[in-house]
């Protein structure tokens, strides 16, 4: 049997498909998450209308830039158009992933974008999360309008629709995603107490440095 030259992003595109799923984040088969080759210019992504408990790494669609279905006998997911557009035009992403996460979704359904509230927010996020105006589907509309309301965030809210986030791989889509919808929660249940206050720019920079510079680990720590 030929190896797979896509495997180790075929398993990452997988893995972050079947843990938007677990993570509640998508119910049946709504939702998707991708990932790109940038070397071959080849995508990767959910199939369309197929249960994410059903999903195997061998049922993922390879496409081209264009669209154009490459190998594999599922159909690629509707959104396709709409993760290639920022493929396109973002050179940085690597991965996208598309959900319709409940209380994500509540506030894009009031058109509520989520300040940066939280040192959480300004941690992951940077900025504040934008919710652009409801758009339809056709062609390009959906990336155009991603485009156009975005912030420095690697998310946003589309009105009355859902959320859309983005990393430098999908396992950092997948983050962004998660922790999306984990802000969006606590935001939610706490704007039904009172009024929120955002954090200052200042304190802002200073969290999100801190966290990508110094949280974490390293290769060498033991």
């Amino acid at each position: 049997m030929k190896s797979d030259p896509l495997k180790k992003l075929r398993d990452e595109v997988w893995a972050a498909n079947l843990e938007i799923f677990r993570s509640g984040l998508v119910t049946m088969h709504s939702g998707n998450a991708s990932g790109i080759d940038r070397k071959k210019g080849l995508v990767l992504i959910k199939p369309s209308g197929m249960d994410y408990d059903k999903l195997r790494p061998a049922d993922l669609p390879v496409t081209d830039l264009s669209g154009h279905k490459l190998k594999g006998r599922r159909k690629p997911s509707v959104d396709l158009p709409h993760h290639l557009f920022l493929y396109h035009h973002c050179p940085e992403i690597g991965g996208v992933i598309h959900t319709h996460s409940n209380y994500a979704t509540a506030l894009a359904l009031l058109g509520k974008s989520i300040p940066v509230y939280l040192t959480a927010i300004a941690d992951e996020f940077g900025a504040a999360i934008p919710c652009a105006p409801y758009v339809d589907n056709v062609g390009d509309h959906i990336g155009e309008t991603i485009l156009k309301y975005r912030s420095a965030a690697p998310a946003i809210l589309l009105g009355h629709h859902g959320a859309f986030a983005w990393g430098p791989t999908p396992r950092a889509a997948l983050k962004a995603a998660v922790m999306l919808e984990d802000v969006a929660k606590t935001c939610y249940l706490a704007l039904l107490l009172g009024k929120a206050k955002a954090l200052t720019p200042k304190e802002i920079k200073k969290w999100y440095e801190r966290y990508h510079t110094t949280y974490g680990q390293t290769e060498t720590d033991d």
